[in-house]
């Protein structure tokens, strides 16, 4: 049994204390929050301890940390775990600072514990029975790929202004699935984006409508549609075409009932937002993260993948700002 110490009782925190609990080979053994009485409400749900910083870090009793905090806490976070040697799952992003994030890895690398990136995307059901068909073979040669992010509403413009913008916050899990899906890295990069959902958010400096597109070296092209708002729930689908065909993996939707009328039919709509979309997800990347810690794997999503999602988040600011495709 892994004795898991919890950084973070937010809304994410909660999410990944549920599955810890739930898993037969690991136990939330404490949480640790600067806001006391959300870590309290959270470790007595559990009957976990309320830990500081520094005493999880020093408890022999812990054998790895989730970090679920603030993002301008996860890199420091990240180290102080390692040199403690604790295995390590972190939320994405590591940092907002690409070399922040280098030197985090280098320490990471030289303490040797194991780092995990929480990209849940890869682990979705339906995403990975895709990815895995276009391995098989099922479609060949892979030619595009179309992803499709809609959020159901933008963020408050307090979140935008230390998100680190659309890119860093929103496209880089995209950024990642297109990297595993077609399993290169990309040579190329253009990104165009506007403001069209919310005034706000343009006054902060952001965008909220955006299209990026990225070359492999294969030549298959990938392009990603992202908006903050979407009238009709969560939208999350993928479009791979290829020589011998089409793979397609669309929304989950809130129910699977549909009324057939005279007029038409209707259906449930996607469901409302991550929490719901990705719950399997979240389920399957921590029994991902135990099989880590076991030593019977290594971690699929590590801390080259956080580094390399944000360099691509960078590349398409930097395409953004200047008007031109980037080179990478």
């Amino acid at each position: 049994m892994f004795n898991i110490a919890l950084f973070g009782a937010g809304r994410i925190g909660q999410v990944h204390a549920v599955n810890i609990a739930n898993h037969k080979e690991t136990c939330l053994y404490s949480v640790i929050d600067p806001h006391l009485t959300s870590a309290k409400a959270l470790a007595d749900q559990y009957q976990a301890k309320i830990q500081t910083t520094e005493e999880a870090m020093s408890d022999p009793d812990v054998h790895g940390v989730l970090i679920a905090s603030a993002t301008d806490t996860h890199a420091d976070l990240i180290e102080l775990a390692a040199r403690h040697n604790k295995m390590v799952f972190c939320e994405k992003p590591v940092h907002l600072d690409l070399e922040r994030v280098r030197q985090c890895l280098a320490t990471v690398k030289a303490c040797q514990v194991p780092l995990f990136v929480g990209f849940n995307r890869r682990y979705d059901p339906q995403f990975r029975r895709l990815k895995n068909l276009f391995d098989a073979g099922t479609v060949g040669k892979a030619e595009s790929l179309l992803i499709i992010s809609r959020d159901p509403s933008p963020p408050p413009t307090e979140y935008v202004r230390v998100s680190g913008g659309m890119f860093r916050d929103m496209t880089i899990h995209d950024l990642d699935m297109a990297r595993f899906i077609i399993g290169e890295e990309p040579c190329a990069i253009y990104a165009q984006g506007s403001n069209l959902v919310d005034p706000a958010i343009g006054m902060a400096g952001d965008i909220d409508t955006a299209f990026i597109v990225m070359k492999f070296p294969s030549g298959v092209m990938a392009t990603i549609t992202n908006s903050r708002r979407s009238g009709y729930g969560y939208d999350q689908r993928l479009e791979l075409h290829g020589e011998k065909g089409l793979l397609t993996a669309g929304n989950i939707k809130e129910n699977s009932v549909e009324f057939w009328g005279e007029n038409g039919c209707t259906t449930a709509k996607p469901e409302h937002f991550f929490l719901q979309r990705y719950r399997d997800a979240y389920i399957a990347e921590w029994s991902h993260f135990v099989d880590v810690m076991t030593g019977r794997v290594m971690p699929e999503t590590s801390g080259i993948d956080g580094e390399r999602a944000l360099y691509l988040a960078d590349k398409a600011l930097e395409s953004l700002q200047s008007g031109e495709e980037i080179k990478l």
